[in-house]
């Protein structure tokens, strides 16, 4: 198995990276692996129920977010999955690049000024080297400058 992995967010934000997901498979003829993660580790110290329900709406916005980006790939011609995991987005990537032997994960460039930033400039270059290494996958970047 082959394929591009794809991490989104969802909203306006992962518009550029799903777009350049969607343009690579166009080329290679590889299906697109949108990956929405959920990690609640910022909920680490509230009642277990309230933990338990947010968890369940996450997952359920999560899929709602992966069918959106599937409907927008194969009306565009592209075989697309999406995958929901739980975790911390680093791993998750790794973890999925592996179990599908990869051979591209696309990844968006952090905005200048952006409030949530997951990673900074230089925090998702030694990403992209991480996961070319441990996996064998190429790492693609989408262009700021992409609508």
């Amino acid at each position: 198995m082959s394929g591009i992995i794809c991490a989104i967010r969802g909203g306006p934000g992962s518009q550029p990276t799903m777009q350049k997901a969607i343009d690579l498979a166009k080329e290679t003829d590889l299906t697109i692996y949108f990956l929405y993660v959920v990690n609640l580790d910022f909920m680490a110290h509230t009642t277990s129920s309230r933990t338990h329900s947010v968890y369940h709406e996450m997952d359920r916005m999560g899929e709602f977010i992966l069918l959106v980006a599937r409907e927008k790939a194969e009306g565009q011609g592209v075989n697309a999955e999406g995958v929901v995991r739980h975790g911390t987005v680093r791993e998750e990537i790794i973890d999925l690049a592996k179990e599908i032997e990869a051979t591209y994960v696309v990844l968006g460039r952090p905005k200048e000024n952006e409030d949530i930033d997951y990673f900074t400039h230089d925090m998702i270059n030694t990403f992209k080297t991480e996961i070319e290494k441990e996996t064998g996958a190429t790492c693609v970047f989408a262009q700021d400058d992409e609508k």
